[in-house]
């Protein structure tokens, strides 16, 4: 427990003072967002806002974990270590994209094409890693089956598991680069799939089969604790970042921040067994993913728009709504979800 306070602590003092200290830097640099022409007029006010504040909560996360580490004298695990590699390799990925915006003072960053291989590269590592370094219980950080509460199904072997992992990953961090739309939108809700995935490692540690002996409903899950310790850290740090990012945002956390926070995501998912589960967990990310694909295919199919506009909180924009209300609406909603993915993980304890 000392390590997962100790993490999110340290995580969350770097946010809150680094934060700050990036915005006047790239503030000094220039470095400001750009806006697209073709979207939102009020967003047009926000054109020249300090970006690619993820790199604050990213470098707060590591330094989080590495000295909660240090601090307990215990050694950093095979699981944390590659689930922040994904953090932190998609985070450089989109830190490209964001210097390339700004550098060349246009909307969009890296050809699509070029940010797909940097996802798929740091993916496969991710995702062949995983699969590997067995602990004395010969357990790897995953294994190649599906999972929702725990690990089910047959197993689809090893280059099955790489595509389907490619698939998460591409998957949740566009879609949590969807749902960074307006101040604060993205931070919150991913803040509060981060906190379940404390509670959750925390509950695989305590009903563990190996370190607390085999027994109904048991967790073969390779490091529990660790992965608890990265999610606060990446929770901590992002609190930080939120205090600054909350509307009206005085920095954007950009691709660096976004794609990062999708990659950490899958990373528990896949590490505590519940691939599925952060569907429930990110059911916001999902709606907002699905109100993209419902507008791009409808207009495709029928030359005509289902929402006034996509993502969905582009759409309440132009119904009239404020933005802090589409944020904090939006929020709740994701409370919502959260809930009830926690739900039905605990559901299998419940009495019968």
């Amino acid at each position: 427990m000392r390590n997962i306070l100790v993490a999110g602590a340290v995580s969350l003092f770097i946010g809150m003072l680094g934060t700050p200290l990036w915005i006047r830097l790239v503030t000094r640099l220039g470095y400001g967002q750009m806006i697209r022409e073709d979207g939102v007029e009020t967003h047009l006010s926000k054109r020249g806002t300090p970006t690619m504040g993820g790199a604050v909560f990213i470098i707060g996360s590591l330094v989080g974990y590495a000295l909660s580490h240090l601090v307990t004298a215990t050694t950093p695990t095979i699981s944390g270590i590659l689930v922040l590699f994904l953090m932190t390799g998609l985070g450089v990925v989109g830190f490209v994209d964001d210097y390339i915006k700004v550098f060349k003072q246009r909307s969009l960053g890296l050809r699509s094409g070029a940010k797909a291989i940097g996802i798929v590269l740091v993916g496969v590592v991710f995702a062949v890693g995983v699969l590997n370094f067995p602990n004395g219980y010969d357990v790897t950080p995953a294994t190649d089956q599906l999972s929702f509460l725990r690990d089910f199904g047959p197993h689809i072997g090893p280059y099955l598991f790489v595509m389907w992992a490619l698939i998460l990953i591409q998957a949740t961090s566009n879609g949590v680069n969807l749902t960074d739309g307006l101040d604060g939108l993205a931070s919150g809700p991913t803040g509060m799939v981060l906190a379940a995935y404390v509670i959750i490692g925390n509950w695989q540690l305590r009903n563990s089969c190996y370190d607390f002996g085999l027994a109904p409903n048991c967790y073969s899950v390779r490091d529990p604790l660790d992965l608890a310790v990265v999610a606060a850290a990446v929770l901590g740090g992002l609190f930080g970042f939120l205090w600054w990012n909350a509307p009206p945002a005085k920095i954007f956390m950009g691709d660096t921040g976004s794609l990062a926070l999708g990659g950490v995501l899958v990373g528990l998912a896949i590490t505590t067994r519940t691939q599925i589960l952060l569907a429930i967990l990110g059911g916001l990310i999902v709606i907002i993913v699905l109100s993209v694909i419902i507008q791009v295919g409808t207009f495709k199919v029928t030359r005509k728009r289902v929402f006034k506009m996509a993502p969905l909180q582009h759409h309440f924009e132009l119904s009239g709504w404020a933005e802090t209300t589409i944020v904090v609406r939006f929020w709740l909603m994701s409370a919502l979800f959260v809930a009830m993915g926690l739900g039905l993980f605990y559901l299998e304890w419940m009495p019968k």
